[in-house]
């Protein structure tokens, strides 16, 4: 899986020097970290109600949406979604309310 979302996060750090006339992400990118935000909730919202039609292949469908743009937003941003994965990683095996008390204690 980290080797098609970093072969995404390279595909999407070359369009950011592409002509926003030729590429969607280049025009992301150039309308700035609003316009990248406002996807990333449109996709989280079509996400949450394909799980609530109950319709798993439109489920698949938002949620690579979702993942798509959010690895746009990683990389406006100069992060890598390894940092997401590695992250994850690091909560590997920790309860969900251990890792909960760990960020309060932060």
């Amino acid at each position: 899986m980290s080797d098609t979302l970093n072969r995404l996060a390279q595909v999407l750090e070359e369009r950011k020097g592409a002509d926003p006339d030729s590429s969607y992400v280049a025009k992301l990118y150039s309308k700035g970290l609003d316009a990248i935000l406002k996807k990333v909730g449109e996709e989280a919202t079509e996400t949450v109600m394909a799980a609530k039609d109950g319709d798993a292949e439109k489920l698949v469908y938002e949620v690579a949406d979702l993942w798509f743009h959010t690895v746009v937003l990683l990389k406006q941003q100069g992060l890598e979604p390894q940092q997401v994965l590695d992250e994850l990683e690091r909560r590997f095996g920790l309860s969900g309310l251990e890792e909960k008390a760990n960020r309060s204690e932060q």
